[in-house]
């Protein structure tokens, strides 16, 4: 096999055996995980700087914060992690707050891929690359710009978008082939890699809102009406996501943060790309 296939073997290889990656019901949080490829000297990762803002780190710079300085060529590897469809139908039955299998998942299936990733980066080590998880990184941090809303110097929906895995929705979720109900990662190394086409014509090809199909069933989902057709709004949704209430809900199922995830289940796009068939 070449690296391509040796890193996409580690990954599904991990997902299908780690203990990290079982439910307290003895499921997995994760079925089986895509795998894109993205050239660091992409112009599209400068382009983030004036999508989101200055402060959206390169991977060349990402690279440069792990001690790795000149680096000029290298992949991204971004990784899309489909929650188990056991977890996405118990999430379809909630109106306000996540089920506990969805809570469980946004929590400690967070854990999982963090560790997945130190896998990643120590496979390529062995194989004499450089690499870096960008968010274990000092520095990385969510802020809240006045322009964009909240956001963080490595977005792994926007490289994703990067490496031909999705594109973007009503409600600022990436819409897979696999859908949206997912969770995301990415490692940064100096290897080349064959790089993923952009196989869409525009940044929101997937979502039927876009596709004059007038879709719009996430905003029926949204318990605090941060979603409207004028697209979503961050800060509705945070101090939802993150206020007393969540909070509560939190202590309840025993974890530190729940998510909420209700508009990405129960929606055309929650296991599939809704546009597929239509092109």
């Amino acid at each position: 096999m070449g690296l391509a296939e040796d890193i996409r073997h580690v990954v599904e290889e991990f997902v299908a055996t780690s203990a990290s990656n079982v439910s307290e019901e003895g499921g997995k949080y994760f079925v089986e995980p895509l795998v894109g490829f993205a050239d660091i000297r992409d112009p599209i990762f400068k382009d983030l700087k004036d999508i989101i803002g200055g402060f959206h780190w390169t991977p060349a710079e990402a690279l440069k914060r792990a001690g790795f300085d000149n680096v000029t060529k290298g992949s991204v590897i971004s990784c899309v992690f489909p929650i188990n469809p056991d977890t996405i139908l118990s999430n379809r039955n909630e109106g306000r707050f996540p089920s506990r299998r969805w809570a469980h998942t946004r929590n400690f299936g967070e854990m999982f891929i963090t560790a997945l990733k130190e896998r990643l980066v120590e496979f390529l080590a062995g194989e004499g690359f450089l690499a870096v998880a960008p968010p274990s990184l000092d520095g990385w941090k969510m802020l809240r710009d006045e322009r964009v809303g909240y956001a963080s110097p490595w977005s792994e929906r926007h490289v994703a978008y990067a490496a031909g895995l999705g594109t973007f929705s009503l409600n600022d979720g990436l819409i897979t082939e696999r859908g949206m109900s997912h969770r995301l990662g990415s490692v940064v190394t100096n290897a080349e890699l064959p790089y993923n086409q952009r196989a869409f014509d525009n940044y929101r090809a997937n979502c039927l809102t876009f596709a004059d199909e007038k879709c719009g069933a996430c905003i029926k989902r949204c318990p605090t009406g941060a979603l409207s057709p004028d697209g979503h709004d961050k800060d509705l949704c945070k101090n939802y996501c993150y206020g007393d209430l969540m909070g509560e809900k939190a202590k309840e199922y025993g974890v530190k943060v729940t998510g909420c995830g209700l508009c990405q289940t129960r929606v055309p796009c929650e296991r599939q790309n809704p546009v597929a068939g239509k092109k």
